[in-house]
Protein backbone atom coordinates (compact mmCIF):
# COMPACT_ATOMS: atom_id res chain seq x y z
CA UNK A 1 0.00 0.00 0.00
CA UNK A 2 3.31 2.53 0.76
CA UNK A 3 4.33 1.64 -3.11
CA UNK A 4 1.15 2.35 -4.52
CA UNK A 5 0.08 5.62 -2.70
CA UNK A 6 3.53 6.94 -3.46
CA UNK A 7 2.82 5.87 -6.92
CA UNK A 8 -0.45 7.67 -7.28
CA UNK A 9 1.24 10.84 -5.78
CA UNK A 10 3.50 10.46 -8.68
CA UNK A 11 0.90 10.02 -11.23
CA UNK A 12 -0.91 13.04 -9.53
CA UNK A 13 1.60 15.66 -9.57
CA UNK A 14 4.26 14.44 -11.71
CA UNK A 15 6.97 13.05 -9.18
CA UNK A 16 7.19 11.79 -5.93
CA UNK A 17 10.30 13.52 -4.91
CA UNK A 18 10.43 14.19 -1.42
CA UNK A 19 7.43 12.66 -0.32
CA UNK A 20 6.76 11.09 3.26
CA UNK A 21 3.93 8.39 3.73
CA UNK A 22 1.71 7.92 6.64
CA UNK A 23 -1.04 5.44 7.85
CA UNK A 24 -4.19 5.41 9.62
CA UNK A 25 -6.25 2.75 10.55
CA UNK A 26 -9.86 2.42 10.48
CA UNK A 27 -12.11 1.07 13.39
CA UNK A 28 -14.87 -0.99 14.44
CA UNK A 29 -16.85 -0.60 17.49
CA UNK A 30 -17.26 -4.26 19.46
CA UNK A 31 -20.58 -2.94 21.30
CA UNK A 32 -21.48 0.38 22.17
CA UNK A 33 -23.55 1.79 19.52
CA UNK A 34 -24.83 5.50 19.77
CA UNK A 35 -23.72 5.71 22.85
CA UNK A 36 -20.87 8.15 22.56
CA UNK A 37 -23.05 11.31 22.07
CA UNK A 38 -24.85 10.71 24.59
CA UNK A 39 -22.20 10.67 26.95
CA UNK A 40 -22.01 6.56 27.61
CA UNK A 41 -19.57 3.98 26.98
CA UNK A 42 -17.84 2.60 23.77
CA UNK A 43 -15.77 -0.36 23.19
CA UNK A 44 -13.95 -0.07 19.98
CA UNK A 45 -10.69 -1.19 18.35
CA UNK A 46 -8.64 -0.01 15.23
CA UNK A 47 -8.07 -2.25 12.37
CA UNK A 48 -5.25 -2.99 10.45
CA UNK A 49 -7.11 -1.53 7.15
CA UNK A 50 -7.04 2.42 6.78
CA UNK A 51 -6.00 5.03 5.17
CA UNK A 52 -2.86 5.83 3.46
CA UNK A 53 -1.27 9.36 2.53
CA UNK A 54 1.72 10.31 0.49
CA UNK A 55 2.19 13.92 1.18
CA UNK A 56 5.11 16.95 0.17
CA UNK A 57 5.07 20.71 1.42
CA UNK A 58 4.81 23.22 -0.95
CA UNK A 59 6.46 26.52 -1.02
CA UNK A 60 3.13 28.72 -1.48
CA UNK A 61 -0.45 28.48 0.83
CA UNK A 62 -1.86 26.26 -1.94
CA UNK A 63 -3.55 22.83 -0.61
CA UNK A 64 -4.15 19.88 -2.88
CA UNK A 65 -5.71 16.43 -2.63
CA UNK A 66 -6.04 13.71 -4.39
CA UNK A 67 -7.67 9.70 -3.97
CA UNK A 68 -6.54 6.60 -5.40
CA UNK A 69 -9.91 5.69 -4.38
CA UNK A 70 -11.29 8.38 -6.69
CA UNK A 71 -9.31 9.04 -9.76
CA UNK A 72 -11.83 10.20 -11.92
CA UNK A 73 -12.01 13.56 -9.79
CA UNK A 74 -8.51 14.37 -10.42
CA UNK A 75 -6.62 17.16 -8.48
CA UNK A 76 -9.17 18.66 -6.26
CA UNK A 77 -8.52 22.00 -3.65
CA UNK A 78 -12.03 21.70 -2.43
CA UNK A 79 -15.44 20.27 -1.83
CA UNK A 80 -16.13 16.09 -2.08
CA UNK A 81 -13.75 13.82 -0.08
CA UNK A 82 -11.21 16.89 0.16
CA UNK A 83 -13.86 18.72 2.44
CA UNK A 84 -12.72 16.25 5.35
CA UNK A 85 -8.79 17.31 5.29
CA UNK A 86 -9.78 20.40 4.21
CA UNK A 87 -11.58 20.82 7.18
CA UNK A 88 -8.69 19.71 9.87
CA UNK A 89 -6.90 22.05 7.94
CA UNK A 90 -9.14 24.98 8.86
CA UNK A 91 -9.66 23.64 12.73
CA UNK A 92 -5.99 23.21 12.79
CA UNK A 93 -5.33 27.02 12.55
CA UNK A 94 -8.52 28.11 14.27
CA UNK A 95 -7.51 26.42 17.45
CA UNK A 96 -3.46 28.15 16.95
CA UNK A 97 -1.47 25.94 15.41
CA UNK A 98 0.94 27.38 12.86
CA UNK A 99 0.51 25.79 9.60
CA UNK A 100 2.04 28.10 7.21
CA UNK A 101 2.48 26.27 4.14
CA UNK A 102 0.18 24.46 1.79
CA UNK A 103 0.94 20.94 0.85
CA UNK A 104 0.11 18.09 -2.41
CA UNK A 105 -1.18 14.83 -0.69
CA UNK A 106 -2.99 11.48 -2.06
CA UNK A 107 -4.93 9.25 -0.17
CA UNK A 108 -5.17 6.13 -0.57
CA UNK A 109 -7.91 3.84 1.57
CA UNK A 110 -8.93 0.14 1.87
CA UNK A 111 -11.23 0.63 3.94
CA UNK A 112 -14.20 0.10 1.90
CA UNK A 113 -16.40 2.94 1.18
CA UNK A 114 -19.55 4.30 3.55
CA UNK A 115 -19.22 0.77 5.02
CA UNK A 116 -19.54 2.44 8.44
CA UNK A 117 -15.55 1.45 9.52
CA UNK A 118 -15.13 5.08 10.16
CA UNK A 119 -13.09 6.28 6.54
CA UNK A 120 -13.76 9.53 7.14
CA UNK A 121 -12.74 9.68 10.43
CA UNK A 122 -9.93 7.59 9.46
CA UNK A 123 -8.56 10.59 7.22
CA UNK A 124 -9.13 13.47 9.60
CA UNK A 125 -7.05 11.67 12.36
CA UNK A 126 -4.46 11.15 8.97
CA UNK A 127 -4.36 14.36 7.88
CA UNK A 128 -4.04 15.76 11.70
CA UNK A 129 -1.03 13.29 12.47
CA UNK A 130 0.72 14.18 9.30
CA UNK A 131 0.32 17.84 9.73
CA UNK A 132 1.42 17.27 13.53
CA UNK A 133 4.74 15.61 11.92
CA UNK A 134 5.18 17.64 9.00
CA UNK A 135 4.75 21.23 10.96
CA UNK A 136 6.48 19.77 14.19
CA UNK A 137 2.55 21.02 16.05
CA UNK A 138 2.81 20.25 19.85
CA UNK A 139 -0.40 18.48 19.67
CA UNK A 140 -1.27 15.06 21.57
CA UNK A 141 -3.56 12.15 19.38
CA UNK A 142 -6.37 12.90 21.59
CA UNK A 143 -6.76 15.99 20.52
CA UNK A 144 -5.81 15.39 16.91
CA UNK A 145 -9.04 12.80 17.83
CA UNK A 146 -11.29 16.31 18.92
CA UNK A 147 -9.95 18.43 16.07
CA UNK A 148 -11.53 15.72 12.98
CA UNK A 149 -14.60 15.65 15.65
CA UNK A 150 -15.06 19.25 15.02
CA UNK A 151 -14.53 19.16 11.57
CA UNK A 152 -17.40 16.77 11.35
CA UNK A 153 -19.54 18.93 13.41
CA UNK A 154 -18.47 22.20 12.49
CA UNK A 155 -17.12 21.50 8.52
CA UNK A 156 -19.04 18.67 7.13
CA UNK A 157 -22.25 19.17 9.28
CA UNK A 158 -22.22 15.49 10.68
CA UNK A 159 -23.25 15.74 14.71
CA UNK A 160 -21.10 12.81 15.33
CA UNK A 161 -19.48 11.91 18.96
CA UNK A 162 -16.15 10.88 19.70
CA UNK A 163 -15.70 7.97 19.30
CA UNK A 164 -14.78 7.09 15.96
CA UNK A 165 -11.92 9.68 15.80
CA UNK A 166 -10.45 8.44 19.12
CA UNK A 167 -10.22 4.67 18.81
CA UNK A 168 -8.41 5.68 15.53
CA UNK A 169 -6.08 7.92 17.11
CA UNK A 170 -5.29 6.01 20.15
CA UNK A 171 -5.87 2.53 19.03
CA UNK A 172 -3.26 -0.45 20.09
CA UNK A 173 -2.84 -3.56 18.57
CA UNK A 174 -4.75 -6.83 19.95
CA UNK A 175 -6.98 -4.37 22.52
CA UNK A 176 -10.17 -2.71 22.65
CA UNK A 177 -10.28 0.52 24.22
CA UNK A 178 -13.18 0.99 26.72
CA UNK A 179 -13.67 4.85 26.40
CA UNK A 180 -16.18 6.80 28.88
CA UNK A 181 -16.92 9.28 26.02
CA UNK A 182 -18.67 11.95 28.97
CA UNK A 183 -14.63 12.27 30.73
CA UNK A 184 -12.32 10.53 27.74
CA UNK A 185 -10.98 8.23 30.47
CA UNK A 186 -10.19 5.06 28.73
CA UNK A 187 -8.07 1.51 29.50
CA UNK A 188 -6.95 -1.10 27.01
CA UNK A 189 -8.27 -4.45 27.17
CA UNK A 190 -7.24 -7.20 25.35
CA UNK A 191 -8.52 -8.72 22.87
CA UNK A 192 -7.95 -13.13 23.72
CA UNK A 193 -10.01 -14.86 20.23
CA UNK A 194 -8.01 -18.16 20.78
CA UNK A 195 -9.40 -20.12 17.76
CA UNK A 196 -11.77 -17.34 16.65
CA UNK A 197 -11.78 -14.45 14.45
CA UNK A 198 -13.64 -11.18 13.76
CA UNK A 199 -15.44 -11.26 10.65
CA UNK A 200 -16.91 -8.08 9.24
CA UNK A 201 -19.64 -8.13 6.38
CA UNK A 202 -20.39 -4.93 4.19
CA UNK A 203 -23.91 -4.40 3.33
CA UNK A 204 -22.83 -2.89 0.43
CA UNK A 205 -24.93 -0.45 0.68
CA UNK A 206 -24.09 3.28 0.44
CA UNK A 207 -25.17 5.40 2.98
CA UNK A 208 -23.92 9.18 4.04
CA UNK A 209 -24.39 10.23 7.75
CA UNK A 210 -25.64 13.75 6.83
CA UNK A 211 -28.00 12.61 4.62
CA UNK A 212 -29.13 9.87 6.68
CA UNK A 213 -31.38 9.88 10.57
CA UNK A 214 -28.26 10.25 12.47
CA UNK A 215 -28.65 14.02 13.32
CA UNK A 216 -32.65 13.07 14.18
CA UNK A 217 -31.49 10.39 16.33
CA UNK A 218 -29.49 12.65 18.31
CA UNK A 219 -31.80 15.43 18.88
CA UNK A 220 -34.73 12.87 19.84
CA UNK A 221 -32.16 11.83 22.55
CA UNK A 222 -31.09 15.64 23.36
CA UNK A 223 -35.22 15.74 23.93
CA UNK A 224 -35.46 13.29 26.09
CA UNK A 225 -32.57 14.28 27.98
CA UNK A 226 -34.72 17.38 28.47
CA UNK A 227 -37.82 16.00 29.40
CA UNK A 228 -35.73 14.16 32.01
CA UNK A 229 -34.18 16.84 33.79
CA UNK A 230 -31.38 16.94 36.08
CA UNK A 231 -28.96 15.14 33.85
CA UNK A 232 -26.45 16.16 31.28
CA UNK A 233 -26.72 13.04 29.31
CA UNK A 234 -28.10 9.68 29.16
CA UNK A 235 -25.24 7.79 29.76
CA UNK A 236 -25.23 9.45 33.14
CA UNK A 237 -28.23 6.95 34.10
CA UNK A 238 -28.52 2.75 35.57
CA UNK A 239 -31.04 1.05 34.13
CA UNK A 240 -32.78 1.01 37.21
CA UNK A 241 -32.50 4.72 37.58
CA UNK A 242 -33.94 4.63 33.70
CA UNK A 243 -36.84 2.66 34.59
CA UNK A 244 -38.11 4.96 37.85
CA UNK A 245 -38.02 8.06 35.54
CA UNK A 246 -38.67 7.24 32.07
CA UNK A 247 -42.55 7.99 31.88
CA UNK A 248 -40.95 12.14 32.41
CA UNK A 249 -40.46 11.47 28.94
CA UNK A 250 -43.45 12.67 26.97
CA UNK A 251 -42.92 11.43 23.29
CA UNK A 252 -42.96 7.31 23.01
CA UNK A 253 -40.59 7.53 20.09
CA UNK A 254 -37.86 9.32 22.21
CA UNK A 255 -38.82 6.88 25.48
CA UNK A 256 -37.31 3.68 22.68
CA UNK A 257 -34.13 6.00 21.76
CA UNK A 258 -32.88 7.21 25.74
CA UNK A 259 -34.20 3.26 26.64
CA UNK A 260 -31.38 1.86 23.87
CA UNK A 261 -28.75 4.74 24.86
CA UNK A 262 -29.27 3.71 28.86
CA UNK A 263 -29.29 -0.44 28.34
CA UNK A 264 -26.72 -0.46 25.74
CA UNK A 265 -24.39 1.95 27.60
CA UNK A 266 -24.97 -0.72 30.49
CA UNK A 267 -24.14 -3.53 28.38
CA UNK A 268 -20.78 -1.96 27.10
CA UNK A 269 -19.77 -2.03 30.84
CA UNK A 270 -20.94 -5.69 30.85
CA UNK A 271 -19.25 -6.18 28.13
CA UNK A 272 -15.77 -5.00 29.21
CA UNK A 273 -16.08 -6.89 32.35
CA UNK A 274 -16.85 -9.98 29.89
CA UNK A 275 -13.95 -10.36 27.99
CA UNK A 276 -11.35 -9.03 31.14
CA UNK A 277 -12.27 -12.22 32.16
CA UNK A 278 -12.12 -14.05 29.10
CA UNK A 279 -15.80 -14.66 29.03
CA UNK A 280 -16.21 -14.68 25.03
CA UNK A 281 -19.72 -16.53 25.04
CA UNK A 282 -21.19 -13.76 27.48
CA UNK A 283 -19.32 -10.99 25.57
CA UNK A 284 -21.28 -12.57 22.01
CA UNK A 285 -24.53 -12.62 23.76
CA UNK A 286 -24.47 -8.81 24.70
CA UNK A 287 -23.38 -8.51 21.13
CA UNK A 288 -26.61 -10.20 19.69
CA UNK A 289 -28.62 -8.19 22.64
CA UNK A 290 -27.24 -4.82 21.82
CA UNK A 291 -28.02 -5.18 17.47
CA UNK A 292 -31.83 -6.43 18.85
CA UNK A 293 -32.08 -2.76 20.72
CA UNK A 294 -30.84 -1.36 17.71
CA UNK A 295 -33.49 -2.66 15.62
CA UNK A 296 -36.14 -2.24 17.61
CA UNK A 297 -35.59 0.96 19.84
CA UNK A 298 -32.97 2.98 17.56
CA UNK A 299 -34.73 1.48 14.66
CA UNK A 300 -30.86 2.38 12.56
CA UNK A 301 -30.66 -1.40 11.25
CA UNK A 302 -32.83 -1.98 8.01
CA UNK A 303 -33.54 -5.52 6.22
CA UNK A 304 -29.74 -5.56 4.81
CA UNK A 305 -28.13 -5.07 8.15
CA UNK A 306 -30.83 -7.40 9.87
CA UNK A 307 -30.60 -9.93 6.93
CA UNK A 308 -26.88 -10.20 7.98
CA UNK A 309 -27.33 -10.65 11.13
CA UNK A 310 -30.36 -13.14 11.71
CA UNK A 311 -28.33 -15.19 9.30
CA UNK A 312 -25.22 -14.98 11.42
CA UNK A 313 -27.39 -16.18 14.24
CA UNK A 314 -28.07 -19.13 12.25
CA UNK A 315 -24.53 -20.22 11.68
CA UNK A 316 -23.09 -23.03 13.72
CA UNK A 317 -19.46 -21.49 14.96
CA UNK A 318 -20.85 -17.98 15.68
CA UNK A 319 -20.17 -16.21 19.07
CA UNK A 320 -22.13 -13.11 18.60
CA UNK A 321 -22.92 -10.74 15.45
CA UNK A 322 -24.21 -7.38 15.19
CA UNK A 323 -24.32 -4.45 13.20
CA UNK A 324 -21.36 -1.96 13.76
CA UNK A 325 -21.26 2.16 13.50
CA UNK A 326 -24.29 4.47 12.93
CA UNK A 327 -26.60 1.92 10.75
CA UNK A 328 -28.46 2.61 7.95
CA UNK A 329 -26.57 0.44 6.01
CA UNK A 330 -22.80 -0.21 6.68
CA UNK A 331 -21.35 -3.62 7.98
CA UNK A 332 -22.08 -5.78 10.89
CA UNK A 333 -19.22 -7.27 13.38
CA UNK A 334 -19.26 -11.36 13.77
CA UNK A 335 -17.04 -13.10 16.22
CA UNK A 336 -16.58 -16.38 14.25
CA UNK A 337 -14.62 -19.65 15.29
CA UNK A 338 -11.48 -20.63 12.72
CA UNK A 339 -13.00 -23.91 11.53
CA UNK A 340 -16.22 -22.34 10.63
CA UNK A 341 -15.67 -19.10 8.60
CA UNK A 342 -15.60 -20.82 5.46
CA UNK A 343 -19.01 -21.58 6.07
CA UNK A 344 -20.06 -18.66 7.79
CA UNK A 345 -19.22 -16.57 4.40
CA UNK A 346 -20.56 -18.71 1.91
CA UNK A 347 -23.97 -19.21 3.68
CA UNK A 348 -24.14 -15.96 5.16
CA UNK A 349 -23.43 -14.14 1.69
CA UNK A 350 -25.89 -16.47 -0.29
CA UNK A 351 -28.51 -16.12 1.68
CA UNK A 352 -28.02 -12.52 1.78
CA UNK A 353 -27.90 -12.11 -2.42
CA UNK A 354 -30.95 -13.99 -2.41
CA UNK A 355 -32.83 -11.78 -0.15
CA UNK A 356 -31.54 -8.43 -0.66
CA UNK A 357 -30.28 -9.02 -4.77
CA UNK A 358 -26.99 -7.44 -4.77
CA UNK A 359 -23.87 -9.57 -2.71
CA UNK A 360 -22.23 -8.46 0.54
CA UNK A 361 -18.34 -8.51 1.17
CA UNK A 362 -16.75 -10.05 3.82
CA UNK A 363 -13.26 -9.10 5.52
CA UNK A 364 -11.40 -11.16 8.04
CA UNK A 365 -9.68 -8.50 10.23
CA UNK A 366 -6.91 -8.17 12.53
CA UNK A 367 -6.81 -5.30 15.61
CA UNK A 368 -3.61 -2.59 15.07
CA UNK A 369 -2.23 0.12 16.10
CA UNK A 370 -3.08 3.91 15.81
CA UNK A 371 -1.43 6.35 13.24
CA UNK A 372 2.31 6.16 12.09
CA UNK A 373 4.21 7.45 9.70
CA UNK A 374 5.87 4.58 7.58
Amino acid sequence: MKTEVIEAFAKAYGDSAGVRTFFAPGRVNLIGEHTDYNGGHVFPCALTIGTYAAVRLRDDNICRFYSKNFPEIGVIREGGFANYPLGVVKMLKDAGYNIDKGFDVAYYGDIPYASGLSSSASVEVLTGYFLKELFGLDIENTEIALIGQKCENEFIGVNCGIMDQFIIANGKKDYATFLDTSTLEFSYVPIKLDGMKLIIACTNKKRGLKDSKYNERRAECEQAVKDIGNISFLGELTTEEFEDIKDKINNEVNKKRARHAVYENARTIKACDALKNNDIETFGKLMNESHISLRDDYEVTGIELDTLVSTAWEQEGVIGSRMTGAGFGGCTVSIVKDNYIDDFIFVVGKKYKEKIGYPADFYIVEIGDGPCEI
